[in-house]
């Protein structure tokens, strides 16, 4: 068996190709991301009871919920992110990933919600007991906790909930912040929130295909 064979003749290989089947990406998005949790963000986070965690190491990558009430991963400071391990099946597939490679990206949603939140950043895992103390739940304290760095905060439209029909109408948790207010705390105000509340997340709900 040939141990390198030819490619399918519609695959795509190379960046130069992936670039000619779509249209480039508008400013805004390329510039709608932050190297920190700020207050919308923060509020966004403290609204989501739901993320999904991902992480890659010697045996490949993988994707994890994790979830509880609203606000389960605590802001520590706008770089840090405090993730409690609850019980589980014990596989530890993101903690022995995170032990071999410490990046890892987050997707957090908010019931209601269209848009979610990405982070990415580098993790590692403590059992501080002050922190395990902080994070405990009833009388079940976390076996170890997620510290996850920050490097990267953004936004993504709300296109793929909307075509999944996620929420099926629910409204989202009182104090949670609008994509338009995301998106302008991340461009620093360049962006302006009322032009994506009232102009483009219309647009992306009326152009899901």
């Amino acid at each position: 068996m040939d141990a390198n064979p030819a490619p399918h003749p519609f695959d795509i290989t190379t960046h130069e190709a992936l670039a000619t089947l779509y249209a480039a990406p508008s400013p805004v998005v390329l510039a709608k991301a932050t190297d920190r949790i700020e207050g919308r963000s923060a509020a966004f986070i403290a609204n989501s009871p739901f993320c999904v965690l991902s992480t890659i190491g010697r045996h490949g990558p993988h994707a994890t919920p994790r979830g509880d009430a609203p606000g389960f991963v605590t802001l520590l400071d706008e770089k840090t992110l405090a993730l409690p391990d609850r019980r589980g099946n014990n596989r530890l597939d993101a903690l022995r990933d995170v032990l071999d490679d410490p990046r890892v990206a987050l997707l957090f949603l908010v019931p209601g919600m269209g848009e979610t939140l990405r982070v990415h950043g580098t993790a590692r895992i403590t059992t501080d007991p002050a922190l395990r103390e902080r994070l405990v739940m009833g009388r079940a304290k976390p076996a170890t906790v997620l510290l996850i760095s920050v490097t990267e905060v953004y936004m993504q439209c709300p296109r793929a909930l909307l075509r999944a029909e996620l929420w099926a109408g629910r409204a989202k948790p009182e104090g949670t912040p609008s994509g338009g207010e995301l998106i302008a705390e991340h461009t620093k105000g360049a962006y302006a929130a009322e032009t994506y509340d009232t102009v483009t997340a219309p647009h992306c709900a009326e152009n899901l295909y």
